[in-house]
Formats: structure tokens, C-alpha cells, sequence
């Protein structure tokens, strides 16, 4: 099909209905069934995410999959109390590190949005808190069809980009926070007939947030 925007959830080789961009590869299939748009409360993995949609800024999201252990060897875990802590060696020892992308701006920004956690912490108890409160109601959500159902930003995160960016988040425009919005499980952007949509609904009535 030309118009991929046309293309609803298809049926993989092991019988299983996905969204249509989760079957190109193992990576892509595995990133969909266990983490996008489950549910994410903790502090650690929203950071990480942030940075990480970031750092896919210009880039495919596969090459981002597949330097992930990099990045998190790279950047402490993506602790922020450590991260926020690093300097110019640190960016030094970054930029001549082939396990990540090598962009001065996005490390820089990574370490940024570290302190920028900090005091979201400080303020807030905790960035899980600031993220959720831009969910949107989703009995008012019908599940999307087609790729092309899917928004590139909505309302909520434009707030959400403006919230963060209060606090000093870089790398985060309306766009990039709904990418995030959906990875994070605030939204559940998995198409309809999809495998995983369910599971996603389920695991947000039974995870607390703040």
C-alpha cells in the first residue's frame, strides 16, 4: 500500500493482530507487545524516555532501540540524581562514545533535563506527577483504525511540552511530548483489532499514579 496513513492493524506471521509498524522488525515488534503505551510511573524510566525521544529527534526510533543499552550504560542508568551531576569530561567522554548518538546538543540536554528532574522533584514530589496530570480523559478517546487516526500533538501536550520546558526540559516541543504521551501510556494510540490495546487499558486501571 502507497499511503501507509491507509493502513489499519495487520495480522503478523504468528497470527497476532499489531499495529502496522510494529511487524518491520524483531525490534520494532518487541518495543510494541511489552513497552509502548504501557503505563509508566517512575521517575527513572520517564526520564530516560524524555531523553530518549530527544535524543530521536531527526533520527528513526529503530537506531534509538537499538543503541538503548548504550545510552543507559552512557548515562548512569538514567539516574538523574548521577547524571545531573556530570561536566565537561563527562560530554567529553560522550561525544567519542559510538554506543550513543554523538550530538553535543542532545547531551548537553540530557544532562539539563537531569537537574530540570531535580527540581521537578523538589517542587512537584515527583516528575511522574507532572507528567500525569496532562492525561487526557480517555473514555473520550475512540480507539484509532488507521495510522492515519494517529495526532502528532494534541492540546495536552502542548501543555505538557510548556510544563516541562518551566522547569528547563530541552529537546521537548508538542510533538516529541505526545511521541511521549503515547510510549508512556498516557494515551493508548494502539489501533483497533491491535493485540496489545487491551492489555494497555488494564495495566492503566491497575497502575496508581500520582
Amino acid at each position: 500500500m502507497s499511503d501507509i496513513t491507509k493502513m489499519g492493524a495487520v495480522k503478523g506471521e504468528d497470527g497476532r493482530i499489531r499495529c502496522p509498524w510494529a511487524g518491520s522488525t524483531p525490534d520494532y515488534q518487541a518495543y510494541h507487545d511489552d513497552e509502548w503505551g504501557r503505563p509508566v510511573a517512575d521517575d527513572v524510566r520517564l526520564y530516560e524516555k524524555l531523553c530518549l525521544e530527544g535524543f530521536q529527534s531527526g533520527l528513526s526510533w529503530l537506531t534509538i532501540l537499538r543503541k538503548r543499552e548504550g545510552f543507559r550504560q552512557a548515562f548512569a542508568g538514567f539516574e538523574p540524581e548521577k547524571v545531573a551531576g556530570f561536566d565537561d569530561e563527562d560530554i567529553a567522554r560522550l561525544l567519542s562514545d559510538a554506543g550513543i548518538v554523538r550530538h553535543r546538543g542532545k547531551i548537553e540536554a540530557t544532562i539539563a533535563n537531569a537537574r530540570a528532574t531535580l527540581a521537578v522533584q523538589a517542587d512537584r514530589g515527583s516528575l511522574a506527577a507532572l507528567v500525569w496530570e496532562h492525561e487526557p480523559v480517555r473514555r473520550r478517546r475512540a480507539a484509532p483504525v488507521l495510522l492515519g487516526d494517529l495526532a502528532t500533538q494534541t492540546p495536552e501536550s502542548v501543555a505538557l511540552s510548556k510544563a516541562l520546558r518551566r522547569y528547563g526540559v530541552r529537546f521537548i516541543g508538542p510533538t516529541t511530548a505526545y511521541a511521549a504521551m503515547e510510549s508512556l501510556g498516557l494515551v493508548n494510540d494502539h489501533l483497533k483489532g491491535c493485540h496489545v490495546r487491551a492489555a494497555c487499558e488494564q495495566e492503566r486501571r491497575h497502575i496508581t499514579v500520582p
